[in-house]
């Protein structure tokens, strides 16, 4: 239970008459001195008021006095006597708020205390409803005439204005405050929003709609044939680790990314344009504004239509050339699809028209130079069988071996004939003439003929040097026929390359034309379109909001 206050007068530090009172707080106090407010206008006159209590009977809420000394000083604006009066610390936080509200700077709650006191200004005196009471007190009245507010007193009716009628209580009002607050949080967050929806119905929406109104109303339907071809290469059946890959995609990558270059080309361009009009179908009136070429269009502005309208790809991992071509007629389509892939192939012949024409050239060449060297390998060896006057020496000297082992043996036996006459007691002599005779004779045979031989293999005209003379010159006439061969065939080979196809382009998926347009997707395009859009809008809004932040701060 609260006991109300009964004091007529509270020691309170009023303002002087020039400062601004300080704002309500809804504090204990002024909540128990608010509800005896609304009776307060209609309290009695001063002389029936109520005598005062005595003073054991005021309530503990009262301030506790300050010190003599303090009280003598109390309105000095001298830093060391204000520090020296004890203020607590509610009141310095109290004037260092009265501070701020009257736009000064202090640097501490001291330095608060002198700047408000220098310009006149109470820092402690705080509005309280039991002013309205009027006091008794012949001290109080003397106050209230020198201008200072005394509580109670009474409202002055010669002032100007009324009295506040707002009767709401502390809680409702504060409630009531922040209704009002979220209410303009919620309009600043409305408005936020409107001007968000403005900006993107006008810098995504809109555009999004031309773009879908492009692709639904305007845009020319256009049809698309899709071929597919791949090169192969024509071995013969090559062994080796060429033969190997032969078959694969890796033979023949080197071809295909040329011809996947060269149907890319600005040639090829040409080319289609002079066989089938690729100009004059592009620059028709019933083609819409964006895909029409100009009546007169340079070469430039074609290939740049026809680069957008043929698209080629070549996949590696498979050897296969995809071909996709773009036009507003679907059998115009079909028609430049196949003439494409016609120019690819005679591009294909003529990348092997020049290594083929080569290599026959280098063959005829090569078998000429075998020729040659043959007629000149067999004229040495005839000139060298015609000096030596022998057609065989090694048949000579292996006859001169048969004839001296032939005479060694006769010797061997006619001179054991001798000793086994000589072996007698009494030989006959003339059957030892004779068998010494056959000795000599054989001896003498045998001599001539290792002198021959002797001869035959010794020396620069011996018939062993003429013999190898013959070997290497005939040795020499062999290698020369099996050149001249190879040289044969090789010819052979390279005309056979010449008159036959090196490479062949074979065509996978044929071009038909197609029944339903391909292009414009489009509901994929619209939506394409709105997400280019808001990614646009995305990276301007985050880049604007960056730099106000780098501005602002």
């Amino acid at each position: 239970m609260t006991t109300k206050p009964k004091a007529k007068k509270f020691r309170i530090r009023r303002p002087s008459a020039t400062s601004a009172p300080e704002p309500k707080r809804d504090t204990p106090e002024t909540v128990a001195a608010e509800q005896p407010a609304a009776p307060a206008a209609k309290a009695p006159e001063p002389a029936q008021a109520p005598a005062a209590p005595p003073a054991a009977s005021q309530p503990p809420a009262q301030p506790t006095p300050q010190p003599a000394e303090a009280k003598s000083d109390i309105g000095s604006t001298d830093l060391a006597v204000i520090q020296r009066e004890g203020l607590t610390g509610r009141q310095l936080r109290m004037a260092r708020r009265v501070a701020q509200k009257h736009g000064l700077d202090p640097q501490t709650d001291y330095e608060a205390v002198q700047q408000l006191r220098a310009k006149g200004i109470d820092p402690f005196q705080r509005s309280n409803m039991l002013a309205l009471v009027v006091s008794d007190d012949p001290e109080d009245q003397a106050d209230s005439a020198a201008g200072r507010i005394q509580l109670p007193q009474r409202i002055d009716p010669k002032k100007v204005g009324l009295p506040s009628t707002e009767t709401m209580k502390p809680s409702e009002r504060r409630s009531h405050e922040i209704m009002e607050i979220q209410r303009d949080i919620a309009r600043r967050r409305r408005k936020k929003s409107m001007l968000l929806l403005t900006r993107l119905a006008f810098f995504v929406m809109l555009p999004t709609l031309l773009a879908g109104y492009y692709y639904y109303a305007v845009a020319t339907p256009m049809y698309t044939t899709r071929a597919e071809f791949l090169i192969l290469k024509n071995d013969g059946g090559g062994a080796g680790f060429g033969g190997l890959l032969s078959g694969t995609q890796f033979a023949t990558n080197q071809d295909a990314i040329a011809v996947q270059s060269y149907l890319q080309s600005k040639d090829a361009m040409l080319r289609l344009d002079e066989d089938e009009g690729f100009k004059s179908h592009f620059n028709q009136d019933w083609i819409d504004p964006i895909q029409r070429l100009s009546d007169d269009p340079s070469n430039e502005e074609a290939y740049k239509a026809y680069k957008r309208n043929i698209e080629i790809g070549y996949d590696p991992t498979e050897g296969v050339i995809k071909m996709e071509v773009t036009a507003a007629d679907p059998e115009l389509a079909a028609e430049f699809s196949r003439a494409l892939i016609s120019y690819a192939e005679e591009r294909v012949d003529q990348l092997s028209l020049r290594k083929r024409a080569n290599a026959l050239t280098d063959a005829e060449e090569g078998l000429e130079e075998a020729r040659v060297a043959r007629l000149d390998a067999q004229e040495k060896l005839v000139r060298m069988q015609q000096e030596g006057a022998i057609i065989d020496p090694q048949g000579r000297i292996a006859a001169l071996r048969g004839q001296i082992n032939n005479v060694e043996v006769q010797l061997q036996e006619k001179r054991l004939a001798l000793q086994a006459q000589l072996d007698n007691r009494r030989p006959n002599a003339a059957k030892v003439e004779g068998a010494q005779g056959d000795v000599r004779r054989l001896e003498a045979l045998l001599k001539e003929l290792n002198t021959q031989m002797t001869s035959a293999s010794q020396g620069e005209n011996s018939l062993a040097e003429t013999a190898v003379q013959i070997q290497l010159a005939q040795a020499d006439l062999a290698t020369r026929d099996m050149m001249l061969q190879a040289a044969l065939e090789r010819l052979e080979t390279a005309r056979r390359d010449a008159d036959s196809q090196a490479r062949y382009l074979t065509t996978s998926v044929v071009p038909v034309a197609s029944q339903d347009p391909s292009y414009p997707r489009k509901f994929e395009d619209t939506l394409l379109a709105f997400l280019i859009f808001s990614g646009i809008y995305l990276l301007l809004s985050l880049t604007a909001s960056i730099l106000r932040e780098q501005v602002s701060s």
